[in-house]
Protein backbone atom coordinates (compact mmCIF):
# COMPACT_ATOMS: atom_id res chain seq x y z
CA UNK A 1 0.00 0.00 0.00
CA UNK A 2 3.14 2.41 0.90
CA UNK A 3 4.51 1.56 -2.85
CA UNK A 4 1.36 2.16 -4.12
CA UNK A 5 0.72 5.74 -2.30
CA UNK A 6 4.23 6.87 -3.60
CA UNK A 7 3.29 5.94 -7.31
CA UNK A 8 0.25 8.21 -6.96
CA UNK A 9 2.30 10.64 -5.37
CA UNK A 10 5.08 11.28 -8.02
CA UNK A 11 2.64 11.25 -10.41
CA UNK A 12 0.36 13.53 -9.09
CA UNK A 13 3.82 16.01 -8.70
CA UNK A 14 4.72 15.15 -12.34
CA UNK A 15 1.41 16.34 -13.51
CA UNK A 16 1.23 19.58 -11.13
CA UNK A 17 1.10 22.34 -13.50
CA UNK A 18 -0.54 20.67 -16.16
CA UNK A 19 -4.07 21.07 -15.23
CA UNK A 20 -4.98 23.81 -18.03
CA UNK A 21 -4.13 21.79 -20.50
CA UNK A 22 -5.96 18.85 -19.18
CA UNK A 23 -8.87 21.54 -19.06
CA UNK A 24 -8.71 22.19 -22.77
CA UNK A 25 -8.82 18.15 -23.82
CA UNK A 26 -11.90 17.79 -26.10
CA UNK A 27 -14.85 15.94 -24.02
CA UNK A 28 -15.74 12.93 -24.56
CA UNK A 29 -18.93 12.00 -26.67
CA UNK A 30 -19.64 8.00 -26.08
CA UNK A 31 -20.33 5.66 -23.19
CA UNK A 32 -18.06 2.86 -25.25
CA UNK A 33 -15.54 5.42 -26.37
CA UNK A 34 -14.86 7.41 -23.09
CA UNK A 35 -13.97 3.65 -20.86
CA UNK A 36 -11.58 3.25 -23.76
CA UNK A 37 -10.08 6.52 -23.05
CA UNK A 38 -9.96 6.12 -19.66
CA UNK A 39 -8.85 3.23 -19.22
CA UNK A 40 -5.60 4.61 -21.66
CA UNK A 41 -5.18 7.30 -19.00
CA UNK A 42 -4.74 5.10 -16.37
CA UNK A 43 -2.00 3.21 -18.22
CA UNK A 44 -0.13 6.22 -18.94
CA UNK A 45 -0.67 7.63 -15.24
CA UNK A 46 1.05 4.17 -14.43
CA UNK A 47 4.10 4.53 -16.65
CA UNK A 48 4.91 8.26 -15.42
CA UNK A 49 4.73 7.45 -11.84
CA UNK A 50 7.44 4.07 -12.57
CA UNK A 51 9.16 6.62 -15.22
CA UNK A 52 9.38 9.14 -12.13
CA UNK A 53 9.76 13.14 -12.65
CA UNK A 54 12.62 12.58 -14.65
CA UNK A 55 13.94 15.69 -12.91
CA UNK A 56 11.50 17.93 -14.22
CA UNK A 57 11.29 17.15 -17.96
CA UNK A 58 8.12 18.31 -19.98
CA UNK A 59 5.85 15.48 -21.85
CA UNK A 60 6.18 17.49 -24.62
CA UNK A 61 9.51 18.49 -24.80
CA UNK A 62 10.04 16.76 -27.54
CA UNK A 63 7.11 18.62 -30.22
CA UNK A 64 8.97 21.03 -31.96
CA UNK A 65 7.32 24.74 -31.42
CA UNK A 66 6.27 26.75 -33.70
CA UNK A 67 3.41 27.73 -36.87
CA UNK A 68 2.89 24.89 -39.23
CA UNK A 69 1.35 26.51 -42.52
CA UNK A 70 -1.86 23.88 -43.69
CA UNK A 71 -4.14 24.17 -46.24
CA UNK A 72 -7.62 22.08 -46.10
CA UNK A 73 -7.75 20.98 -49.62
CA UNK A 74 -11.02 19.68 -49.17
CA UNK A 75 -14.00 18.79 -46.82
CA UNK A 76 -17.05 16.94 -47.65
CA UNK A 77 -20.36 15.73 -45.66
CA UNK A 78 -23.55 14.95 -47.38
CA UNK A 79 -26.32 17.51 -47.53
CA UNK A 80 -28.68 14.36 -47.52
CA UNK A 81 -28.66 12.68 -43.98
CA UNK A 82 -31.21 10.58 -43.31
CA UNK A 83 -31.80 8.08 -40.33
CA UNK A 84 -30.47 4.75 -40.42
CA UNK A 85 -28.38 6.01 -43.83
CA UNK A 86 -24.55 5.79 -43.76
CA UNK A 87 -22.31 8.56 -45.06
CA UNK A 88 -18.74 9.48 -45.49
CA UNK A 89 -16.80 12.64 -43.39
CA UNK A 90 -13.84 13.28 -45.24
CA UNK A 91 -11.40 16.08 -44.59
CA UNK A 92 -8.37 16.39 -46.65
CA UNK A 93 -5.07 19.02 -45.25
CA UNK A 94 -1.72 19.39 -47.38
CA UNK A 95 1.42 20.93 -45.33
CA UNK A 96 1.39 24.01 -47.46
CA UNK A 97 5.06 24.66 -45.46
CA UNK A 98 8.51 24.02 -45.64
CA UNK A 99 9.10 22.11 -42.36
CA UNK A 100 7.32 18.53 -41.48
CA UNK A 101 4.38 18.89 -39.35
CA UNK A 102 5.09 16.92 -36.28
CA UNK A 103 2.01 15.22 -35.90
CA UNK A 104 -1.36 16.23 -38.39
CA UNK A 105 -4.15 15.68 -36.27
CA UNK A 106 -7.98 16.32 -36.30
CA UNK A 107 -10.28 16.80 -33.74
CA UNK A 108 -14.51 16.09 -34.46
CA UNK A 109 -16.84 17.83 -32.30
CA UNK A 110 -21.21 17.66 -33.14
CA UNK A 111 -21.26 13.49 -33.78
CA UNK A 112 -23.17 13.49 -30.22
CA UNK A 113 -25.53 15.58 -28.41
CA UNK A 114 -25.99 16.54 -24.52
CA UNK A 115 -29.50 14.91 -23.18
CA UNK A 116 -30.57 16.59 -19.76
CA UNK A 117 -29.95 14.92 -17.12
CA UNK A 118 -32.78 13.22 -14.93
CA UNK A 119 -31.24 11.63 -12.58
CA UNK A 120 -31.43 8.13 -13.64
CA UNK A 121 -28.86 8.57 -16.54
CA UNK A 122 -25.10 7.93 -15.95
CA UNK A 123 -23.75 9.05 -18.57
CA UNK A 124 -26.04 12.19 -20.79
CA UNK A 125 -23.95 11.70 -23.86
CA UNK A 126 -26.32 10.34 -26.58
CA UNK A 127 -24.89 9.94 -30.22
CA UNK A 128 -26.09 11.87 -33.45
CA UNK A 129 -24.28 10.47 -36.00
CA UNK A 130 -23.05 6.89 -34.77
CA UNK A 131 -19.93 5.52 -36.17
CA UNK A 132 -19.84 2.62 -38.29
CA UNK A 133 -17.94 -0.48 -37.48
CA UNK A 134 -15.73 -2.60 -40.15
CA UNK A 135 -14.58 -6.12 -39.63
CA UNK A 136 -10.83 -6.69 -39.33
CA UNK A 137 -8.63 -9.41 -38.23
CA UNK A 138 -6.73 -8.99 -35.04
CA UNK A 139 -4.84 -12.18 -34.47
CA UNK A 140 -6.14 -14.19 -36.90
CA UNK A 141 -9.44 -13.66 -34.94
CA UNK A 142 -12.61 -11.07 -36.98
CA UNK A 143 -12.91 -8.09 -34.85
CA UNK A 144 -14.77 -4.87 -35.61
CA UNK A 145 -12.97 -1.85 -35.39
CA UNK A 146 -14.92 1.75 -35.52
CA UNK A 147 -14.46 3.09 -38.95
CA UNK A 148 -12.37 6.27 -38.10
CA UNK A 149 -9.17 7.38 -39.54
CA UNK A 150 -7.00 4.26 -39.55
CA UNK A 151 -3.73 3.92 -37.38
CA UNK A 152 -4.34 7.48 -36.14
CA UNK A 153 -6.37 7.01 -32.47
CA UNK A 154 -4.65 8.62 -29.99
CA UNK A 155 -5.28 9.10 -25.93
CA UNK A 156 -7.66 12.20 -26.37
CA UNK A 157 -11.26 11.77 -27.24
CA UNK A 158 -12.84 12.73 -30.50
CA UNK A 159 -9.15 13.79 -31.62
CA UNK A 160 -7.64 11.19 -34.26
CA UNK A 161 -3.56 12.10 -34.95
CA UNK A 162 -2.00 10.50 -38.09
CA UNK A 163 1.80 11.65 -37.22
CA UNK A 164 4.34 13.27 -39.60
CA UNK A 165 3.06 15.62 -42.82
CA UNK A 166 6.20 16.57 -45.05
CA UNK A 167 5.79 19.65 -46.97
CA UNK A 168 3.87 19.35 -50.03
CA UNK A 169 2.12 15.85 -48.67
CA UNK A 170 -1.60 15.35 -48.49
CA UNK A 171 -3.53 13.26 -45.52
CA UNK A 172 -7.28 12.62 -45.34
CA UNK A 173 -8.98 12.10 -42.56
CA UNK A 174 -12.92 9.97 -43.17
CA UNK A 175 -15.60 8.77 -40.80
CA UNK A 176 -18.09 6.58 -42.07
CA UNK A 177 -21.27 7.32 -39.76
CA UNK A 178 -25.08 6.64 -39.53
CA UNK A 179 -27.59 9.07 -38.57
CA UNK A 180 -29.70 8.11 -35.67
CA UNK A 181 -31.54 10.80 -34.55
CA UNK A 182 -33.44 13.13 -36.74
CA UNK A 183 -33.60 17.08 -36.27
CA UNK A 184 -30.88 19.52 -36.91
CA UNK A 185 -27.16 18.75 -36.53
CA UNK A 186 -24.01 20.95 -36.01
CA UNK A 187 -20.51 19.28 -36.72
CA UNK A 188 -17.29 21.67 -35.95
CA UNK A 189 -13.55 20.42 -36.74
CA UNK A 190 -10.61 21.64 -36.55
CA UNK A 191 -6.52 20.85 -37.28
CA UNK A 192 -3.58 20.73 -35.50
CA UNK A 193 0.24 20.37 -36.11
CA UNK A 194 0.70 18.25 -32.78
CA UNK A 195 -1.28 16.93 -29.90
CA UNK A 196 0.56 18.91 -27.08
CA UNK A 197 0.25 22.45 -27.50
CA UNK A 198 4.08 23.46 -28.83
CA UNK A 199 3.70 22.70 -32.55
CA UNK A 200 0.42 24.89 -34.33
CA UNK A 201 -1.48 24.69 -37.36
CA UNK A 202 -1.79 28.09 -39.67
CA UNK A 203 -3.76 28.72 -42.76
CA UNK A 204 -2.54 31.56 -45.05
CA UNK A 205 -4.45 34.29 -42.58
CA UNK A 206 -2.94 33.02 -39.67
CA UNK A 207 -5.56 31.19 -38.11
CA UNK A 208 -6.09 28.01 -37.14
CA UNK A 209 -7.83 25.53 -40.00
CA UNK A 210 -11.49 24.86 -38.76
CA UNK A 211 -14.74 24.57 -40.21
CA UNK A 212 -18.15 23.02 -39.67
CA UNK A 213 -20.91 21.14 -41.10
CA UNK A 214 -24.43 22.35 -40.91
CA UNK A 215 -28.46 20.54 -41.75
CA UNK A 216 -31.17 18.64 -41.01
CA UNK A 217 -31.60 14.69 -40.26
CA UNK A 218 -34.71 13.68 -42.22
CA UNK A 219 -36.75 11.04 -39.93
CA UNK A 220 -37.99 9.45 -43.20
CA UNK A 221 -35.49 6.10 -43.35
CA UNK A 222 -33.69 5.78 -46.31
CA UNK A 223 -35.04 2.90 -48.95
CA UNK A 224 -33.04 -0.34 -48.85
CA UNK A 225 -32.97 -4.17 -49.29
CA UNK A 226 -30.67 -7.21 -49.76
CA UNK A 227 -29.21 -7.34 -53.06
CA UNK A 228 -29.90 -10.44 -55.46
CA UNK A 229 -26.58 -12.19 -53.80
CA UNK A 230 -28.86 -12.62 -50.71
CA UNK A 231 -26.21 -11.01 -48.11
CA UNK A 232 -25.52 -7.05 -49.48
CA UNK A 233 -27.32 -4.04 -48.56
CA UNK A 234 -28.14 -1.73 -51.16
CA UNK A 235 -30.49 1.90 -51.44
CA UNK A 236 -33.02 2.17 -53.68
CA UNK A 237 -36.16 -0.31 -54.83
CA UNK A 238 -35.42 -2.89 -57.85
Amino acid sequence: MEEAYGMQSRAARCNRGRGERARRRPRRWYVRRALKRHRASLLIAGLVALSGCGGGERQDENEPEGDFPVEVVRASFPDDQKLAKSSKLRITVRNAGKRTIPNVALTIDGFDYSKKADGELADTSRPVFAVDGVPVQIGGLPEAKEATPLGCDTAYVSTWGCGPLRPGRERTFEWSVTAVRAGPYRITWSVAAGLDGNARAVTPGDRAPRGSFTGTISDEAPEVRVADDGKTVVTGTR
